[in-house]
């Protein structure tokens, strides 16, 4: 009898361990997803400026302007990692598409607000990637783990599930 005790115990304990192993991941995961949420948020909420400070000089490029407004549009409304990575390398494109416009306004190029919104970007894609990185790197730690024998025991019973990886879909941008 003592020994089926410390058989169940250890039993017990493992599952203890494992659970909390994939509730540490799942919440690192969810954090690290909503830490891209916001950088996407911030260039989405830089968007209107920076088309507003564009079709003040350029006036005859409104084609352009319009799909840079259309792609922010679908890219705020894209739902998850999966949806948001192919939305928001329609929207990366169209935004140096912005900058190659730009290019032939000398005007533009010198205004303060163009150059404070395209200095702002740049450094909103940096910390883009960089938490795109970091979540990947999670969601690989968590999908491992829901995969891996003894924690896919436990993974399904407990709504464990693999996580999608936040990708881009512009080879340009890989």
């Amino acid at each position: 009898m003592g020994y089926l005790s410390a058989a169940v115990v250890l039993v017990a304990g493992l599952a203890v361990m494992v659970y909390n192993g994939l509730a540490r991941l799942k919440l690192l995961a969810d954090g690290a997803w909503a830490d891209i949420d916001v950088q996407l948020k911030r260039r989405h909420d830089l968007i209107p400026a920076l088309v507003a400070t564009v079709a003040g000089h350029t006036g005859y490029e409104r084609q352009t302007l319009e799909a840079v407004v259309e792609a922010r549009n679908r890219a705020s409304a894209a739902p998850g990692p999966a949806a948001s990575g192919p939305a928001e390398s329609v929207l990366a494109a169209q935004v140096r598409q912005i900058f190659v416009l730009a290019e032939a306004y000398p005007d533009l190029r010198a205004t303060a607000g163009f150059l404070s919104l395209q200095k702002n970007l740049t450094d909103i894609e940096d910390q883009i990637q960089n938490a795109r990185r970091y979540y990947n790197a999670v969601v690989r730690d968590l999908n491992t783990k829901v995969a891996q024998f003894p924690a896919n025991l436990l993974a399904g019973p407990f709504g464990f599930r693999p996580r999608e990886f936040f990708e881009l879909s512009d080879p340009g941008e890989r």
